[in-house]
């Protein structure tokens, strides 16, 4: 088939033609180093591909060598990427021009990416972003564009779409903007969508809500998707076929029913058996009368806010109250904007809270003497934003040694002794975080933050960024160390099935309000409240959706 556009085929076009997505022998190598080699598939419309793997697999890269966006140094791509779209015809990806390229991004391929937040422009509203496209592809009058994109608003489910257009990113929650990545990608009604990660910062209950509008959105419009994810069930609620990819290599490609019931390659194995699941093995037992390390009570936050009608207040914390036994584990639950982050914000003195929160008998609100701040410590979701980018993982690990005087001139014996606490080997205390896997860059910064030898560490979605295997590579970490120095733990997360698995008590938050708080294998048991059976309800099942519907 001719590499430049052609004309649209009509009744009788041929077989070829009505394939939307054609990728054959796709090979990507930077320098000497080759990254994908040899990878092949078809699309059709109403198709999704799901693509699976760990991170450095070569997903990503696949699918931006397939659609020309990989604009890296040195980089090498061979081989053939074919899209075909009813109103333009059919283009040769690979080798093509920016100006052929340009035709095709946005219009014929639509992009959905991880992080929305970084995705979207901060400095323009959304009526701007959306319509962008439309003016620049279709040709649209701004009135006409506007109108198209309360249309798309609306499709994605925004709700007030018309005050929506005129506000900015920031002003939204992250689900929303996910919807609003969504809209921008199919303005143009393309015949293909790429979602990489799409859902993987987003809470259970928006992740479900997100499958669902994609899958709608494709049965309405006949779009053809490949799905980028770690998260095998993920895969298994949007994908007809699958693709496993293992260091550039596809180990594995079949439909998402035959896979996932008769995986035949061990790391497809591997996977499967990596994935959180309700039922899993609860922790350890500990005494229901155990000390109490951390008292909270009528812990309440308020932001300050500028509203079209003056100054007004956000209400993210409203009278939340709760204690946490020295050795356990409490799970703190709920969706994004529910208030779990603001909580260890408070806690820690990053934001100014009312109520009383009483960590071995000393206050923790308002001014705190620095001996007090060093018994409780925080792990973030994203070690490698958290992790200063031009320090060494050692120096890293051994900064709040240096600053709280701990271990004084013992300090890279400490650090020497942290790397081995988090399975580590001494050597990575000189290498920088860019040269370290997710999984390593977090287990630094459990490193960092035992240094500190606190009473209470926080762990706010310390493990919502990771793969399925390396989330559960460092759960089990943090199950050994809990037992090992005896740490007590605040488990912020929003998978209600990997909260089971860590936790001895479990606090659910929505709208800044405690809704449930009980013992974790009571409330696993026979959840109470509708909004708890709801989190439950959209893990992903073990089978996969079209298991279900068949």
């Amino acid at each position: 088939m001719s590499g430049g556009w052609g004309l649209d085929g009509g009744a009788g076009a041929s077989a070829e033609a009505q394939t939307v997505f054609s990728v054959q022998n796709l090979h990507v190598s930077i320098g000497r180093s080759p990254i994908v080699e040899g990878v092949s598939f078809s699309l059709e419309r109403e198709q999704t591909l799901g693509i699976v793997g760990e991170s450095g697999s070569g997903k990503s890269m696949t699918v931006l060598a397939a659609t020309g966006l990989l604009d890296a140094p040195g980089a090498r791509v061979s081989g053939s990427a074919l899209v075909h779209d009813d109103r333009l015809g059919s283009q040769q990806l690979v080798g093509a021009s920016r100006r052929a390229l340009r035709r095709v991004h946005g219009d014929a391929i639509g992009f959905v990416f991880q992080d929305p937040s970084t995705s979207l422009n901060p400095l323009l509203t959304l009526e701007r972003q959306i319509t962008e496209s439309l003016e620049a592809h279709r040709g649209m009058t701004r009135r006409t564009a506007r109108t198209r994109a309360l249309e798309l608003l609306s499709a994605v489910g925004i709700p007030d779409p018309e005050m929506r257009l005129d506000v900015y990113p920031h002003q939204l929650s992250g689900g929303q903007r996910q919807r609003v990545m969504i809209a921008i990608a199919l303005a143009c009604d393309p015949a293909l969508l790429i979602a990489d990660e799409p859902t993987t910062a987003l809470d259970v209950t928006t992740q479900a809500q997100i499958i669902d509008l994609v899958r709608d959105l494709q049965a309405q419009r006949g779009t053809a998707v490949v799905w980028i994810s770690h998260d095998l069930g993920v895969i298994g609620q949007v994908a007809d076929e699958v693709i496993v990819l293992q260091q550039g290599q596809v180990v594995e490609q079949r439909g998402i029913v035959d896979l996932v019931d008769r995986p035949q390659h061990p790391y497809t194995r591997e996977l499967l058996a990596a994935r959180p699941k309700l039922g899993g093995s609860p922790p350890p037992p500990v005494d229901a009368a155990g000390e109490v390390l951390l008292d909270v009570q009528d812990l309440d936050v308020r932001f300050a806010v500028s509203t079209p009608t003056g100054r007004g207040h956000v209400h993210a914390v409203q009278q939340v109250s709760f204690q946490v036994r020295r050795g356990t584990t409490l799970g703190v639950v709920g969706e994004s904007g529910s208030g779990k982050s603001t909580i260890a914000n408070a806690l820690t003195g990053l934001v100014p809270a009312g109520g009383s929160a009483v960590l071995g008998g000393q206050s923790l609100l308002g001014r705190v003497p620095r001996a007090l701040r060093r018994r409780l410590a925080m792990v973030f979701q994203d070690p490698f934003s958290s992790l200063d980018p031009r320090v060494r993982a050692g120096d890293a690990i051994g900064e709040p040694l240096r600053v709280h005087r701990l271990h004084a001139g013992r300090h890279r014996e400490r650090v020497r002794e942290l790397l081995d606490l988090v399975h580590l080997p001494s050597a990575f205390a000189t290498r920088f975080p860019h040269e370290l896997s997710g999984g390593q860059r977090q287990r630094v910064s459990i490193a960092r933050a035992l240094a500190l030898e606190p009473d209470l560490l926080i762990l706010d979605e310390a493990t919502a960024s990771l793969d399925a295997s390396i989330q559960a590579q460092v759960l089990d970490l943090l199950r050994d160390l809990q037992q090992e120095l005896e740490l007590t733990y605040m488990f912020i997360a929003h998978d209600l099935a990997i909260v089971q698995q860590m936790s001895h008590d479990v606090l659910v938050m929505q709208k800044g309000r405690a809704v449930e708080y009980r013992p974790a294998a009571e409330l696993f048991g026979a959840p109470a409240e509708a909004y708890t059976r709801a989190l439950m309800a959209a893990i992903p099942p073990d089978r996969p959706r079209a298991a279900l519907e068949a």
